[in-house]
């Protein structure tokens, strides 16, 4: 993919569970998303109050990344996702889906997320501090 392609940024709730589940995939996120899952895939879009896509200016405007977070649009957003598809990775869309975030949600809004080990250097690069804080109950499935 060309450097040059311009990215086009925005918010997407209605964005379709299949081009959601590819990038997921292509991200590498797929191996900790439930990618073959279509209804629990539907419910994450759907229970989501903040979807934010980036897509190529080219012909079809192919998806390439997003960012999923439930937020009050006051005081806290979470960040469930922030996936780019492998192939567009190192283009600054993770730090431009990051950046529209805040655009959209404002100064007064934290925003917080969980990383996946390979992403920790990103995150703190982008300006984002770490946690000592934090805590998990975990799923069942």
């Amino acid at each position: 993919m060309a450097a040059t392609s311009k990215i086009l940024y925005a918010s997407e709730p209605t964005l379709d569970v299949a081009e959601f589940r590819r990038v997921l995939v292509e991200s590498g996120l797929g191996e900790s998303r439930p990618v073959d899952d279509e209804a629990r895939l539907k419910a994450m879009l759907g229970n989501a109050n903040l979807v934010l896509t980036a897509r190529l200016d080219v012909g079809g405007k192919p998806l390439v990344g997003v960012a999923r977070g439930v937020t009050d649009f006051s005081w806290a957003c979470y960040i469930c996702e922030l996936a780019v598809s492998a192939s567009a990775q190192g283009l600054g869309i993770g730090k431009g889906l990051m950046d529209e975030a805040r655009r959209q949600l404002g100064s007064s809004v934290a925003i917080s997320l969980i990383s996946m080990p390979n992403a920790v250097g990103f995150y703190e690069r982008i300006g984002m501090n770490r946690l000592a804080d934090a805590f998990w109950f975990g799923r069942k499935s």
